[in-house]
């Protein structure tokens, strides 16, 4: 099954698409990787859903990539005696260590921790931002605040607190749990919530111990502002704008979400932009004007992937929310457009010889009559270099583990292809050229470009490339290295 789109799909998986069934329309309607939400469903749960998409996987013979998505420290408040009071403007409300039901004057926030980091000035947003409070005063176990934005506060509503860096650890207790689980299961990445600074990243990275890729979401002001070294330690990164947009103005998530994407791609490392892509198809069959263009932003940007949460996992109309995903995805990749944009907004790296050589794979392509660009990679990042320079022809990314293949379908551009391990250079030629006319991306008449690291299965040597034919009757000739 081939992708005629760059751009990759990410499919949130929920009580709307947990049957076999669903789960593989989903992946035929076009998404290649399956998020499961670790905060909503139970280990159980998600572990059945993880053997539905392996046995899907089997079933349609293409690598696909499981996203666990941790759940992260979320901060709420406790319960009112009424369940819910009306908060006015300019009302004085406290925030407390007291375990006692709460009134219209105060509530418990069982987070001692957050006592210790809040200072007068300090803005606390309650249930996604729709209320605020400014800290008056504070101590060990309380936070007197006046309300500037009033509204209905109700049991167990999210608090966020951006203006802080909090002392709170990215994984908590379940979290640990459930990182644990995942990578048993077998899922290609992580993704860890609420990071804050690149120590967050490292921690979790030391739990998995290479069992799955870490996957950095961009939440928190506090991790836009130390972005470069967050990048740097993850293995790819989120742009996970429904926090980003409570704790920041919602007029700077834009630029941020642009800052993010092209970090992101000058790093050879993938990113996903996620949060209210197709919102409004979680109850209708068709989206608004604005999600089709929002959607279509993103991918002139050059994200490798954009997500679906809700619209997927608990809306009434999950395979129209990925189709309508795909749809645009090929509308806005045929616009000429889109090559003029992908092209200015290049990121040119000429730091090694790897670099060298997939820069040089693209230039032939764009130059020549060339039909894929071939790269044997054993981690990933060969192919992630060559997805970097974001060619204009197909990229096959030929590896022989399967944890690799799955790990990079979240890439843009990359068709994943299982092959047999190689140790000369002439066997990796004759691979890709199979691969390249199995899969319909040449024909007889047709060239390919191949990349590979000499010798084989080391990582990081990409350091030789070659133009190669595909006629059938021109492999057996194909000269040794």
């Amino acid at each position: 099954m081939r992708r005629l789109r760059n751009v990759k799909i990410v499919a949130t998986l929920g009580p709307a698409s947990s049957d076999y069934k669903m789960i593989r329309a989903l992946f035929e309607a076009g998404a290649d990787v399956f998020r499961l939400n670790m905060s909503h469903g139970t280990q159980e749960e998600i572990g059945k859903r993880h053997a539905i998409i392996r046995q899907v996987e089997a079933d349609l013979g293409r690598p696909i990539a499981i996203l666990a998505d941790l759940q992260g420290p979320k901060l709420r408040v406790g319960v009112f005696a009424n369940g819910a009071e009306e908060l006015v403007d300019g009302a004085k409300f406290r925030m407390d260590l007291s375990s006692a039901p709460g009134d219209v004057t105060r509530v418990n926030l069982p987070h001692p921790e957050i006592f210790e980091a809040l200072e007068p000035g300090t803005s606390l947003l309650v249930n996604d931002g729709k209320i605020r409070l400014v800290v008056d005063a504070c101590g060990k176990d309380f936070a007197d605040c006046t309300v500037t934005v009033g509204g209905q506060i109700s049991n167990r509503k999210g608090v966020n607190v951006p203006d802080v860096v909090l002392p709170l650890a990215a994984l908590s207790i379940k979290d640990r749990s459930d990182l644990e689980f995942a990578c048993e299961l077998g899922v290609d990445w992580l993704a860890l919530s609420f990071v804050q600074r690149p120590e967050d990243v490292i921690e979790a990275r030391q739990l998995a111990r290479g069992r799955a890729a870490i996957m950095s979401k961009i939440e928190k002001p506090a991790a836009v502002k130390a972005y470069d070294a967050i990048l740097q330690v993850s293995d790819g990164i989120m742009v996970a704008r429904g926090d980003l947009g409570v704790e920041l103005p919602v007029t700077s998530v834009p630029p941020i979400q642009k800052r993010l994407v092209r970090g992101a791609r000058a790093a050879a490392k993938p990113v996903i932009v996620a949060t209210q892509m197709l919102e409004s198809m979680i109850e209708s069959p068709v989206p608004t004007r604005a999600e089709v263009s929002d959607v279509a932003t993103a991918i002139y940007e050059g994200a490798d992937a954009i997500m679906l949460s809700a619209e997927s996992a608990a809306g009434k109309f999950p395979i129209e929310a990925v189709s309508t995903m795909n749809n645009v995805a090929l509308s806005v990749e045929k616009d000429p457009t889109y090559r003029s944009v992908i092209e200015a907004s290049r990121v040119v790296r000429r730091e090694t010889i790897s670099d060298g050589i997939v820069a040089a794979a693209r230039e032939i392509a764009e130059a020549t009559n060339i039909k894929a660009i071939c790269c044997f990679s054993q981690s990933g990042t060969t192919a992630s270099l060559v997805a970097r320079e974001r060619p204009h022809v197909p990229i096959i990314a030929l590896t022989p583990l399967m944890s690799t293949a799955r790990r990079m379908a979240l890439t843009w551009g990359l068709h994943t292809v299982i092959t047999e391990p190689q140790d000369r250079f002439k066997g990796a030629v004759i691979a890709a050229i199979r691969a390249a006319r199995n899969d319909g991306f040449a024909g007889e008449e047709d060239m390919i470009v191949v990349t590979a690291g000499v010798p084989f299965n080391v990582k990081g040597t990409t350091n030789i490339l070659r133009v190669a034919p595909c006629d059938e009757r021109l492999i057996s000739r194909v000269e040794p290295e």
